[in-house]
């Protein structure tokens, strides 16, 4: 892909992310929810089994934003992974189109109603596009961050980090791109680079947005977390 084209895709990523997950927010406040809700209480059935929790906190990434089936999103890849090599896990879906670091924090709590033994934390990438400061992002992130561990400390987290399109200026992509790894590192967190790894600007792996991966765009993002996943599952 061309400068030029890699460029205006960015351009669109910016422009088209904002407005779909506005779009569909107040929607799918209800539905992510109810699912939650489900997930919930299939939960409390299994407290006295041995299954365990991985929970996917996140944005249209996450929400499968797009896709005609969301069960083709990477929290579905990844479930079809783990019931492939038979480890008792539930991967739960709590990704919502649309959402900043600051949606995030004032939801955690009640996600973390539920028992959860591995926190996929993938948010920020609307914060940037946004131009929100980075400060604030980074507070947010922290916080989300804090309030896993004060509710649940043996809940293991996993960071997943984003690029910004480099329109946005690069000294805030660059800072932006840091502040991932820096909490990470402060937090003795799991770390995942850059959650795009291989679809980002890949015309091919994503929908006709150019924004939103595609199926197998799901499968390779499903491939990235597990290299880190897979090794925290107790066998």
């Amino acid at each position: 892909m061309s400068p030029k084209i890699l460029k205006f895709c960015y351009f669109m990523l910016a422009t088209l992310l904002l407005n779909c997950g506005e779009r569909q927010k107040s929607s799918e406040d209800t539905s992510s929810e109810s699912k939650m809700e489900e997930t919930t209480a299939s939960s409390d059935k299994d407290s006295n089994g041995d299954t365990k929790t991985i929970l996917c906190f996140g944005d249209s990434i996450t929400a499968g934003y797009g896709l005609d089936d969301t069960n083709d999103g990477y929290p579905a890849v990844l479930q079809s992974k783990i019931d492939s090599v038979g480890f008792n896990y539930t991967v739960v879906n709590a990704g919502l189109s649309g959402e900043t670091t600051a949606g995030g924090k004032s939801r955690v709590d009640w996600i973390m109603n539920q028992p959860v033994d591995i926190f996929l934390l993938e948010l920020g990438a609307n914060d940037g596009l946004r131009g929100i400061s980075l400060t604030e992002t980074r507070a947010n992130l922290q916080a989300i961050i804090d309030a896993v561990q004060q509710e649940s400390p043996n809940t293991k987290i996993i960071l997943a980090g984003m690029e910004l399109p480099p329109n946005m200026g690069q000294d805030y992509t660059s800072e932006f791109r840091n502040l991932y790894a820096e909490l990470a590192e402060q937090n003795d967190l799991t770390f995942i680079p850059f959650i795009l790894k291989d679809v980002g600007g890949i015309a091919a792996l994503n929908q006709s947005d150019g924004i939103h991966p595609t199926v197998e765009g799901h499968k390779i993002i499903a491939q990235t977390v597990w290299e880190v996943l897979e090794p925290m599952l107790d066998k």
